[in-house]
Parts: C-alpha cells; structure tokens; sequence
C-alpha cells in the first residue's frame, strides 16, 4: 500500500439512513471520523459514494435523506459519486476514475453492510483492487432473518477477510496509513 495507490471510499453514509440509527451508530460514526481524518491528514484521497434509491424512495435524488450524513460529510473538493445500484462501480465511473489515478488499495467503509458494502468490496475484489475493510466501519439494520449484529459480525469475520479484503482493526489501518 502507497499513499499515491491508496483512496478511502465512503459508501452511502446519507441521511435518511442515519436517522434510522444503524447498528453501532456511535462506533460507526467515530470509526469512520478517525479514518477519513487521518486519511485527509496524510493526503489520501476520500471519495464518497451516493445512492439514489429513485422517486418515492428515502434516498430519492436531491432529497434531505439523499443527503451526505454530515457527521462524515465532504470537504470541498472531494468527489461524489451517484449511483443506482449496490455496487458502487456499477455505471458510476468509479472504476475509470481510479484507474486513471493509479489506485490500488481501497480502504472502504459505510452503509448497508450485506448490501451496497459487501457489493462494492466484490466488485472491487474482482476488479483487481485490494480491499481494506476498518472493523465496525459498516453497519446495517435487524432483518427479518437475522440481527444487524450477526450480519455485521458474519460479513467482517467470515465473508470478507481473507476472501475479498483484509478486515482489521481500524487504530491498525490508521497506523498504517500514518506511516504512509
């Protein structure tokens, strides 16, 4: 990992989700401060990822729910991209902008976690980037089938690391992208 190769991707960090209070909102939200705070300190680029759930929907375009949560919000001059779809490559232009950058590593964190995380890690995965999921850096909701605990605890542990990204703990990413 090089700091030049190197992107933090914010996915889907929107209002209208927060206000429903994902699991582990606290730790979320302050995990999430702590990487992009380093990562803009030491000169990594934060890109952040928007959905557009469509008319009607909570995450409807340019709606107060469509909105970037401003607990992680932008900073003049970062890029946002818009997408319909879970994966946050999937007719964005995500993956031309970071071939044209150079990018290797993506250090990746936000919401939902069996959704539009777990479909941009394996997109990116398959595309030939290497993945570094912060622990507690994704959170989700309960389900009809399962909590949002054992989702989050299933896709971190068994799902993700050593299969399509490295899942540590967010003071090692940090650590790391300090000595970068």
């Amino acid at each position: 990992m090089k700091r030049e190769n190197t992107i933090v991707l914010i996915v889907d960090m929107q209002n209208a989700l927060m206000e429903a209070h994902p699991f582990r909102e606290e730790e979320l939200k302050e995990n999430l401060k702590a990487v992009i705070g380093t990562a803009r300190q030491r000169g990594i680029e934060v890109i952040y990822v928007r959905h557009d759930g469509g008319e009607g929907d909570e995450l409807a375009y340019a709606t107060q729910g469509w909105q970037i949560y401003d607990g992680v919000s932008p900073q003049e001059g970062e890029r946002i991209f818009d997408k319909t779809y879970n994966s946050a490559f999937k007719e964005t232009g995500l993956d031309a902008y970071l071939r044209e950058k150079k990018i290797t590593d993506i250090i990746l964190g936000g919401l939902q976690t069996e959704y539009c995380i777990d479909a941009t890690c394996k997109s990116a995965f398959e595309k030939g980037y290497h993945v570094c999921i912060p622990v507690h850096t994704t959170s989700t909701f309960d389900n009809d089938y399962f909590s949002a605990e054992q989702l989050t605890a299933y896709f971190e542990r068994k799902m993700w690391n050593g299969r399509y990204a490295s899942v540590r703990l967010p003071e090692d990413v940090i650590r790391k992208m300090e000595n970068l």
